[in-house]
């Protein structure tokens, strides 16, 4: 099973990591958090993150912005085929990452996009059931009323 690292701003990482555990405990033991302080030194961050990866054959981390400091140390660790990385992490996307860790890297990464993507969506202003309803009446004729 590929390892899964949440590598982002504190307390972040470690609420995602509580996310994923709370929706599929069975998984847990794949994914882990590395929360990232201010005023933490990178290096030391890159210490830590190289020693979650550790001798796994593959791994992907999942950082929450682009260009900042978990972002920058995880492309460090990253050798693009080994060890990837995907950023703008959400709940939607480590819940895809945990469903499908048993694939390899690549393709869990795809999963992970899509899942991180198709989570953000804009929603009605108001909640459907107070809406009001569309009178249609049946035309037989016409299919779109069947």
């Amino acid at each position: 099973m590929t390892p899964l690292i949440i590598v982002a701003h504190a307390p972040l990482a470690g609420a995602l990591l509580a996310v994923g555990r709370h929706a599929f405990p069975d998984c847990a033991a794949r994914l882990q958090a590395l929360d990232v302080a201010p005023g933490d030194d990178p290096a030391a961050i890159e210490t830590r993150l190289r020693a979650l990866v550790g001798s796994a054959s593959e791994a992907l981390i999942l950082c929450d912005v682009f260009g900042a400091t978990p972002c920058n140390v995880a492309q460090r660790v990253a050798d693009g085929a080994r060890v990837r990385v995907v950023t703008g992490v959400n709940a939607p996307m480590v819940w895809r990452s945990l469903c499908y860790a048993h694939e390899p890297v690549d393709a869990l990464v795809a999963r992970a996009v899509a899942g991180g993507a198709q989570g953000v969506m804009q929603l009605a202003a108001t909640r459907p059931q107070n809406q009001s309803p569309k009178v249609r009446h049946h035309d037989p004729l016409q299919p779109h009323d069947q």
